[in-house]
């Protein structure tokens, strides 16, 4: 049996313009609502369905994205355009830098949530 993550709720305080950041740094489109949901489809067939949280508290969460490696400055110089700061690293300790880990490239990011949002060229090694 083949399991694959489909869709997960994504929540943020404007759905809309969390998912509009987010399709803008990756260079996606966002789709059209779907029920209570802002969708933002990636590549590999899983969606993050962005979802206005009211006045309910939530944690921000982490999300990883696999991009090409030949879109890999685009997304820095979007982040750089839209006044974003990134971080080499998840505790956001190295701002304006990259990291070069397992042969790849990659960048952390908070969107307008906090949500730790990250890109990476190459998937992490596992043992």
């Amino acid at each position: 049996m083949t399991v694959e993550l489909n869709h997960t709720v994504v929540y943020a305080r404007d759905k809309r313009a969390s998912a509009e950041f987010l399709a803008e740094v990756l260079g996606l489109e966002v789709g059209a609502p779907f029920g209570p949901f802002v969708p933002v489809d990636t590549g590999n067939g899983v969606t993050l369905d962005y979802y206005d949280a009211g006045d309910t508290a939530f944690r921000p969460s982490h999300y990883a994205f696999l991009v090409p490696d030949d879109e890999f400055d685009a997304m820095i110089g979007r982040l750089e355009r839209m006044n974003v700061t990134y971080y080499a690293d998840p505790s956001h300790h190295e701002p304006g830098q990259i990291n070069r880990l397992f042969g790849g490239r990659g960048a952390y990011f908070d969107d307008p949530d906090g949500h730790n949002m990250e890109i990476i060229t190459r998937p992490y090694a596992r043992p």
